[in-house]
């Protein structure tokens, strides 16, 4: 066959050798087949590229109103030529689709409507692809603002885009230096509790001191670090104005520290360059109110100020633009300055000390029996060493009462001639005082007086009493101290007394109004945050202690009729102290409008709803709830992204529909990770369950955590910690009237057998209750038992036909893939067949054609025979 083929082929091979033009049809044809193919390809990826349409050119962003010179097509080679106009200019980057750039849109035409005489504003689009500004600038954000200062930039602005914000920041920028022509003037600028820095420059010699430019560009680098300004640059060219300060050398910088000693720039161990200045006054700088600014976004700002310590959180109105000295902003740097200011050389005789508001407890001592002295040991709640004028005496440290009052003793106005162990007393006149440990407010002052020696019977039994009861109230207390009155405010140095210090932060209220209520802040929904701030006053004003190491926060409760100073003093004052009187406040989720957060007592207008099985807790229905002296109340504590809790969810709704009868037991749950609760009543871990038993609420009992949390376990420890039956700690009446009504001895008993009995007949139907239950149980696990078994054995009958059809289909699969490959060679062969047909047809009709010529040649050759033997003849 193969043989049969080969010869064919090489026939139609000779055939086309010997006929050139059928070889030029084949390749003519072929390379029409191939272009047909690539030709639509070719159609489809042009198709394909013309899907994506091409961006719209950009149009202007600002209006043409507004006093901005728009690049919208992101033309930033025009930028320089603009700056170069203008002594200021600002830079606005933005992307036209971005929220934050549209926001901020209004806010920069309203500035620059105002300050257009004063500064160049351009905006540049930095989002269009083929601008230059998005070839040459890499921003993650928008919108950006650049200012420019002449050469010196960009300072860019990090701040709210709110119209207020930018303007003073712009101010700042056109006038980075403050004038101080006069002594006054300069007082003034010195009296802020801002950093200040001063620079001397004399004008005389020539009209721009070779330094004046250096110290320039360092208040713009301080801009840069900082975009409030809140270290002020101010420049003095008179000598006289500058000596006052005071400086003598011109050339030089000057730093104004309240708390230490003021600084002059050492120009002999630094270069005098901006960088160098703007560095070493931010090194040396003193800062007593911090601003904050969260940025609104996910940020670590407030997790690193907080984890420096306890913060006093301040959210005050502010408005930039407002008066310098903001009323508000004064009274609380006036705080923040005495707090820090551990040396009181530097304030009045006011910030000092005060006696005459302290309260005391005191201890009156009698003296030898020779002695008409009394010694008064007193327990001062003082903020400062206490100042008499009483009279001195001397008596002996290890006389009558001595052993008691030792250490008090010591310190009282002793002789040295008298006792050689004695102290010797701080001065001449007055109370010896010292302090009670390490604290800023209790100090113990001894004191004596003279008194008549005469004492009568009742006197002199209470004395031996006095004596040995230490610091009980007197009778009678120390003698006021004599002398001019001092004032007091009881925060002055207060940084430098106790180990609870405070940082003070300051935060716009209208900007940061969430976090306020996050804290505790509370107000109408109506009224805005600058109106009615709850836990503030009526200057809108909020305040609130962070501690984030403690896990607390206290929020202040002004009083409507105090002053925010006197407010804030006090606030700190009980921070401080040692046995803080601070009440922790605590965050919670609010109370449900259906009554499902109730803790089990309807109201008048709840009546008609049913009692929940559980009852959810809050932060605000916690206590009252759990000690009510009423009822026994079983505490489920969980969260909501704890599985072992969910997992005893079931058991606790058995429990409750268990107890549902019972109207003495409530079961209640909290979310912990929602509500915060009292540090007594926290636990380590959840789940965990209390129970509160009536009447003794102080006997709380916790589940064992080595016991598995089922229902019968529950019972148990309910029915085993209740209080059901300790009725004898409950107020007690009077025997008479308890006679009078036949409540004796044996009322009592009666009542608590009858509680018994009553107790006993609810365990018997609860008994009752869970045997039906443990018996239904138990049917249902049979039943399951057998339904299990049958279903096991239909499931082996199942898998054995399983693996019975698996073979056969393997086995037919087989056998058909057997007869494809069959039909296939068959198909092969066939095709095979057909094309060496076609070859034979073709052979055969060339043979039959030569055949043909060979007898038409045949018979042509006989009849020209024919014809020549027929001439022939």
């Amino acid at each position: 066959m193969l043989r049969r083929v080969r010869q064919s082929l090489r026939q139609v091979l000779f055939l086309m050798a010997r006929r050139p033009g059928l070889l030029c049809g084949a390749v003519l044809l072929g390379v029409l087949l191939v272009l047909a193919v690539k030709f639509p390809c070719r159609i489809s990826l042009s198709r394909a590229k013309n899907v994506v349409a091409s961006a719209r050119p950009p149009v202007r962003f600002f209006s043409t109103e507004a006093p901005v010179v728009d690049l919208y097509m992101g033309q930033l080679d025009q930028v320089e030529r603009l700056r170069s106009m203008a002594e200021v200019s600002l830079i606005f980057f933005y992307a036209p689709w971005c929220a934050h750039s549209m926001a901020a849109r209004q806010e920069v035409q309203q500035v620059a409507k105002k300050l257009a005489r004063q500064v160049q504003f351009v905006a540049v689009n930095c989002w269009w692809s083929q601008g230059k500004c998005r070839k040459q600038n890499r921003f993650y954000q928008y919108p950006i603002i650049h200012l420019f200062y002449r050469r010196f930039g960009p300072i860019e602005y990090k701040g709210p885009f709110l119209a207020p914000y930018v303007e003073s920041f712009i101010l700042r920028v056109i006038t980075p230096l403050t004038y101080l022509p006069s002594r006054a003037t300069l007082k003034e600028f010195l009296s802020y509790h801002e950093p200040r820095v001063v620079g001397f420059f004399q004008f005389n010699s020539s009209p721009q001191p070779p330094g004046y430019i250096t110290y320039l560009s360092s208040a713009l680098q301080a801009l840069k670090r900082d975009f409030r300004g809140a270290v002020r640059f101010g420049v003095v060219t008179n000598k006289q104005v500058a000596e006052a300060i005071p400086l003598q050398d011109d050339e030089t910088v000057y730093l104004y520290r309240r708390l230490n000693s003021s600084l002059i720039f050492p120009r002999s161990e630094r270069n005098f360059t901006s960088e160098a200045i703007c560095s070493w006054v931010f090194e040396h700088h003193e800062t007593v109110l911090h601003w904050l600014q969260p940025p609104g976004t996910k940020s670590r700002l407030l997790e690193r100020e907080l984890t420096k310590g306890p913060a006093l959180l301040l959210f005050l109105p502010h408005n930039p633009l407002g008066p310098s000295p903001n009323p508000i902003l004064q009274q609380v740097a006036d705080i923040a300055v005495r707090y820090h200011s551990c040396d009181n050389k530097n304030h009045s005789s006011s910030d000092k000390s005060f006696t005459s508001h302290s309260s005391q407890c005191c201890q009156s001592v009698l003296l030898p029996e020779s002695s008409t002295s009394v010694c008064e040991v007193c327990l001062r709640l003082s903020r400062s060493l206490l100042t008499s004028s009483s009279v001195c005496c001397s008596f002996s440290s290890t006389a009558q009462g001595g052993d008691v009052l030792q250490p008090y003793l010591r310190h009282c106005c002793l002789h040295q001639e008298s006792d050689p162990t004695s102290i010797k007393p701080t001065t001449s006149l007055g109370c010896s005082n010292f302090l009670n440990g390490y604290s800023p407010f209790s100090q113990y002052s001894a004191c004596c007086r003279k008194v008549k020696p005469q004492l009568n019977e009742s006197q002199a039994k209470e004395e031996p009493d006095t004596q040995r009861v230490p610091l009980t109230p007197p009778s009678s207390s120390i003698p006021p101290p004599s002398g001019p009155p001092q004032e007091a405010d009881g925060i002055t140095g207060l940084w430098c007394q106790t180990n609870r210090t405070l940082r003070f932060y300051v935060l716009d209220v209208a900007l940061n109004w969430p976090l306020a209520v996050r804290l505790g802040a509370t107000a109408n929904k109506s009224a805005s945050p600058h109106q009615e701030a709850g836990g503030g006053g009526g200057d809108g004003s909020f305040a609130a202690i962070v501690n984030l190491k403690d896990e607390v926060h206290y929020v202040l409760r002004r009083n409507p009729e105090t002053t925010l100073t006197e407010s804030l003093e006090a606030f700190i004052r009980n921070f401080s102290a040692p046995y803080s009187l601070l009440q922790r406040h605590l965050v919670g989720e609010e109370e449900q409008q259906d009554g499902e957060g109730e803790t089990g007592h309807p109201d008048k207008h709840q009546h008609s709803s049913p009692r929940p099985l559980i009852t959810e807790l809050n932060t605000a229905s916690f206590l009252p709830s759990v000690m009510d002296v009423q009822k026994d109340v079983l505490l489920f504590y969980y969260t909501q992204w704890c599985g072992f809790c969910s997992v005893l969810n079931h058991v606790l709704i058995q429990l409750a529909r268990l107890l549902q009868g019972n109207g003495t037991i409530t079961v209640a749950r909290v979310n912990v990770a929602r509500n915060d609760l009292p540090w007594e009543f926290m636990v380590d871990h959840v789940p965990s369950v209390l129970l509160f038993p009536k009447y003794r609420k102080h006997f709380s009992v916790k589940f064992p955590d080595d016991l598995p949390i089922t229902l019968p376990n529950l019972l148990r420890f309910i029915l085993q910690h209740s209080g059901s039956v300790q009725y004898a700690d409950k107020p007690a009446t009077s025997s008479s009237e308890a006679e009078g009504e036949g409540e004796g001895p044996g009322g009592i008993f009666r009542a608590e057998f009858l509680a018994l009995q009553r107790e006993v007949q609810t365990l018997r139907h609860a008994r009752e209750r869970l045997s039906q239950q443990l018996a239904q149980l138990w049917r249902d696990n049979r039943r399951l038992t057998f339904d299990t078994r049958t279903l096991e054995a239909k499931n082996s009958e199942l898998q054995q036909e399983r693996q019975n059809l698996e073979e056969q289909h393997r086995e037919k699969s087989r056998q058909l893939g057997e007869a494809v490959r069959r039909l296939q060679d068959l198909a092969d062969a066939s095709e095979n067949l057909l094309n060496e047909n076609t070859l034979l047809r073709v052979l055969l009709r060339a043979l039959k054609g030569r055949t043909e010529a060979k007898e038409q040649v045949e018979v042509e050759r006989n009849e020209a025979e024919q014809k020549r033997s027929h001439m022939a003849s």
